[in-house]
């Protein structure tokens, strides 16, 4: 069996963000979401995501900007945030191995989490506007 590396550079968080946006853009559930939102602007998206990713994991600031906002309308729920981990951490651990893959793996989680709480509060308060 192949001894899975950690994350440690660029050429990794790229075939960590490819490899994952592939399997949610085929998915069933996310895969609809996905493509019907970002559509033909995947090459500006995936960039964005490196360099999101990079700045997390490698601590080489990269990315400027708020990562929330583009989410705050998009018609999705808990069952879409746990689909998303599923795959997310299923992609990092069949790639990686080591203390960045972990890390990779609990900052989704938390990302997961914390956009779902945000995206429930914001519906709910616009909903009684």
């Amino acid at each position: 069996m192949e001894q899975l590396k950690d994350i440690s550079s660029l050429d990794d968080i790229r075939l960590l963000v490819d490899s994952f946006y592939g399997k949610a853009r085929a998915d069933e559930l996310l895969g609809p979401i996905f493509n019907g939102i970002i559509q033909n602007r995947w090459p500006e998206h995936l960039d964005k995501m490196y360099r999101f990713w990079e700045t997390l994991l490698l601590d080489n600031h990269t990315y400027h900007g708020s990562p929330f906002w583009p989410h705050a309308q998009m018609p999705v729920n808990a069952t879409h945030f746990d689909r998303w981990q599923q795959l997310f951490r299923e992609t990092v651990t069949q790639l990686f191995d080591g203390p960045k893959a972990s890390e990779a793996c609990w900052r989704g989680e938390k990302m997961a989490q914390m956009f779902l709480s945000k995206i429930t509060y914001y519906n709910s308060t616009t909903a009684i506007k």
